[in-house]
């Protein structure tokens, strides 16, 4: 595995309005399905939990589970 390769997981800061790549890669995972999300798509993610989500329903989801003292 070549550790310069872009086309792993990232690591980013999240921040507001934007997010600082943190460790170059594609993609990162969604904090509530797992699933992988191109940084060039990523539009949704928390700033007080530093973690990204693949969508407003994920995002709701995540919510409820913070609500509910799951997450």
């Amino acid at each position: 595995m070549n550790r310069m390769d872009p086309g792993g997981e990232a690591k980013l800061k999240y921040g507001t309005p934007d997010f600082q790549v943190v460790k170059t890669g594609a993609f990162v995972r969604c904090a509530v399905t797992g699933d992988a999300i191109p940084l060039d798509l990523l539009k949704y993610w928390s700033v007080e939990r530093q973690e990204a989500y693949r969508d407003a329903e994920a995002v709701f989801e995540r919510e409820k589970q913070v609500r509910a003292g799951k997450a």
